[in-house]
Formats: structure tokens, C-alpha cells, sequence
């Protein structure tokens, strides 16, 4: 098994184990017509081996100037990376502000999973991030590990609206622009890193009042709190262009009960606010970042079709947004999940059971080829279907054996032990030995650390 510091082998010539960046302060200015970006990031890096230069990740954009300490540094970079010269070695643990100033007409990058990034639509832009477009639009260390935060400013033309990965703290206009200012972000894996333009409308999704915890049991002690120790609401808003406005609120008319429901089950909504932005353009799936999903205007077009993506992008703001898999092997630990929290919803929601849906799904998988291992898929499987399925059956299976109450405690402690951090497969057995028995983890053997389909069990 690799290190957790070694490169990862999904993605293995982005990141470096070297330092970790702490936080990013991203001041961008972009023009839509012509699909121009220029800016400034700095980085507050922190050694963690003795370093005396810093690779990061940065796709086809041109550095024109960059400073470490506020003085000039000497650079290297090409097309997909570039070299900071340090003036001085840093000692691990040390650390250092790194500025960059670059420009470009960002593009996606191409990889093995089609296009990620920074991506024109017809007006405006989205940012599909997942798992390894942020360097096509900001200089970063992508790699999974350690979290960073985020302060961005972005500059664009007047009659587009910003949406990223926090809420507004500021707008500005002057001179035919707006400079949106965004509070700074929870801790992010900078893949969850997203901004959208477009001709949108911000207007909110009406949700369960909080004044009432909708449960039987108090708010965890992981959730987001308010000065007087109350658990703070977030912010819920969807971001659309005006036409769209009633498909939209027809669609997304559940989006208060269904995070009601998630929040019973899976703990307290780890973010300020959870932004869904619809698009004018049709997309081929729905995207998730840090806060924010991003549908199609094909998935939310009035006619309810996308109800359980909804679910399973709401979900993914617990299991791979605030808890992120510390490897892209351990995909399973977003996608399994967020798939069983769509069973779940339609379970509550007045749909077919989580059973139901698991045994219509076993028969299916059962009947294609036994050849992918969930805990590691490689590149090429990471996002197939078999593993968002097999990865629901997985939990269906555990609360079949462990029962409702354990089962749905394990999942409040696992999103509040490791909220806004990382974990691994091997932290999910740990927590499911320690909360439901050394044979409720054995349980997991056949489905995690085997290739053929295991029985349900009964």
C-alpha cells in the first residue's frame, strides 16, 4: 500500500509531498468575451521536508512574475508545471508566502476522465474541478492530503454574477465591472476549488427552519455553531438565469426536507452555504465542489426527472467535500456514499427502500464482469458506475448487519471525526470496529478487499 506521502499513482505527476500550501488569497481578473484571466496567487506554504524549491501544478497559463517574501524569486515552467527557486532553503516546518502573478485564456485540461477544469460555456464559465482541473486556472498543489483555505477576488464583466465556493462578503462596481469578494472557505482539497460566471439570478432555496433540530437526539458537537452555541443555519441559495426560474423552483421544491433528512442522518451541514447553479447549457453530468453543485439545464428542466442527483450532489457536501478520501484509490468514500444517500432519500422520500434499491442493483452488478476492487479501482474504473453501486451495497450490507442505530451513528461519527480533513478505507474499518465490533468490520472483508460480488446479507 503507498504512503499517504508518496505520489499518488491515480494522478502521479501532479502535487508535492514536499510542503503543503496552508492557504491561497487568489486576486483574478476575467474577461468573458475574449476568455481572458489574469491575476495574482499567493500561497502561504509550510514545509514539511527540506526544500529548497517548490514544484507546483499550473496548465497552460504564463507566469510573468513571481516573488517568495515579498522579493523577486527565479522561476521554471512549461505547459503543465512550474519551479520556484526559494532564496533560502526551508526547513521543514517552516514557511514562506509565495506570490505568482500569471495570465492566459485558461482551457480545460484533457486526461484520462475527458475534460476537468476551467471550461466556456455559452455565456459565461464553469469550473469542473474533479480530479485534477484546478491548475487551469490557478498555480496550486494538487494533490490530495492536507487542506487548504481559500480568499478569492475576482474582477469580471458588470453583467455576469460570481458564484464560488463561499458567500459574498462584498460586490463592487466601477468602470463596466463588478469585484466580487468572497469569504474566506472552510478547509478544501483545491480539486473542490470552483467558480461559475454567468447571467445568473441568486435568490434562496427555501429550507426547515432551524430553530427546531429536526431529530431525536441534539446537534452533534461537530456542528457549525453561532456565537450564543446554537448550530448555525447555512446559507442555501440557487444561482440560475432568469428563464429558468420556474423549472428550477419546481424541481428543487423538496431541497428543504431533503437537507432536513440529511442532516437526521448523516449530522449537521459541514459548510456556510450550499449554492446550486444551474446552467443555460446543457452538461453532461452534474458537478460537485466545496459548497456549490452545478447541474445542467437539462437535469433541473421542470419535469422532476434528476430528483436522486439532487440527493447525491447534496451528499457529497459530507462524504467527499468535508470528508475527502486521502487517496483517489478510496473513491469509493465519496461516491458509495453520496449513491446510498440517493436510496436513502428515496426511502424517506416516499420512493422504493435503500433494500430495494440495493437488491434491484446486486442483480445487476451481478451480471457484469467481477473484476473491479473498491478499495482500488485504478484510474480507469474510478468513476465507473460499478463502483458507485458496489460502494452503496457495501453500506447497505454493514446496516443490514449492525442495524439502524448503529448504523446511522457510525455515519454521524464518521462526518464529524474527520470533517474537514481526510480519511482512508483503513479509518473507516477503525471506526466501524470501534463503534459496531470486530465483526461488524470483518463483515466488510468480501466486499472491500475482494473482486467477485458478495451475497446480500439476509
Amino acid at each position: 500500500m503507498p504512503h499517504r506521502r508518496d505520489p499518488d499513482p491515480y494522478l502521479p505527476n501532479h502535487g508535492s509531498a514536499d510542503y503543503v500550501v496552508e492557504h491561497y488569497a487568489l486576486d483574478l481578473r476575467y474577461r468573458v468575451e475574449p476568455n481572458r484571466l489574469e491575476g495574482t496567487a499567493r500561497l502561504g506554504v509550510r514545509a514539511v521536508e527540506a526544500c529548497t524549491d517548490l514544484r507546483l501544478d499550473l496548465i497552460g497559463l504564463r507566469v510573468a512574475r513571481v516573488e517568495v517574501g515579498g522579493r523577486p524569486a527565479k522561476f521554471a515552467a512549461n505547459k503543465r508545471s512550474m519551479r520556484v527557486r526559494l532564496p533560502r532553503p526551508l526547513a521543514p516546518g517552516a514557511t514562506a508566502t509565495v506570490a505568482i502573478t500569471y495570465a492566459g485564456n485558461p482551457r480545460p485540461g484533457r486526461g484520462p476522465w475527458g475534460e476537468t477544469g476551467w471550461e466556456e460555456l455559452g455565456e459565461g464559465v464553469l469550473v469542473a474541478g474533479q480530479p485534477d482541473g484546478a491548475p487551469t486556472w490557478f498555480p496550486c498543489n494538487d494533490r490530495l492530503g492536507p487542506k487548504s483555505t481559500i480568499d478569492l477576488t475576482l474582477t469580471t464583466d458588470a453583467p455576469y454574477t460570481v458564484v464560488a465556493n463561499a458567500p459574498v462578503a462584498k460586490v463592487t462596481r466601477r468602470a463596466g465591472t463588478r469585484t466580487w469578494v468572497f469569504q474566506r472557505t472552510e478547509p478544501l482539497n483545491v480539486y473542490l476549488a470552483t467558480v461559475q460566471i454567468g447571467r445568473y439570478d441568486v435568490v434562496p432555496l427555501d429550507v426547515v427552519p432551524r430553530d427546531e433540530t429536526p431529530r431525536d437526539e441534539a446537534p452533534r458537537s461537530g456542528a457549525p455553531a453561532t456565537s450564543s452555541g446554537a448550530r448555525a443555519t447555512p446559507l442555501v441559495q440557487v444561482a440560475r438565469p432568469a428563464p429558468q426560474a420556474a423549472a428550477v423552483a419546481h424541481d428543487l421544491d423538496r431541497h428543504g426536507a431533503l437537507l432536513a433528512v440529511f442532516e437526521e442522518l448523516f449530522g449537521p451541514y459541514p459548510f456556510a452555504a450550499y449554492t446550486v447553479v444551474v446552467t443555460p447549457d446543457e452538461l453532461e453530468i452534474p458537478l460537485e465542489a466545496h459548497g456549490t453543485a452545478v447541474f445542467g439545464a437539462n437535469h433541473l428542466d421542470g419535469s422532476k426527472p434528476e430528483d436522486r442527483l439532487v440527493a447525491h450532489e447534496l451528499a457529497h457536501q459530507w462524504f467527499g467535500n468535508s470528508v475527502t478520501a486521502a487517496r483517489w484509490s478510496d473513491i469509493w468514500l465519496h461516491e458509495g456514499f453520496a449513491c446510498y444517500a440517493e436510496w436513502l432519500w428515496s426511502e424517506r422520500s416516499g420512493g422504493p427502500s435503500a433494500a430495494e434499491h440495493a437488491a434491484e442493483h446486486h442483480a445487476r452488478l451481478a451480471g457484469l464482469p467481477q473484476d473491479l476492487l473498491l478499495t482500488d479501482p485504478g484510474p480507469d474504473l474510478m468513476f465507473d458506475d460499478r463502483t458507485y453501486k458496489r460502494g452503496a451495497l457495501t453500506l447497505h450490507a454493514l446496516r443490514t448487519v449492525v442495524g439502524d442505530d448503529r448504523f446511522f451513528g457510525l455515519l454521524h461519527a464518521w462526518t464529524e471525526r474527520f470533517r474537514h480533513g481526510t480519511a482512508t478505507t483503513s479509518d473507516f474499518r477503525a471506526l466501524v470496529a470501534e463503534r459496531c465490533g470486530a465483526a461488524a468490520a470483518g463483515a466488510l472483508t468480501p466486499w472491500l478487499d475482494a473482486r467477485p460480488l458478495p451475497a446480500l446479507p439476509a
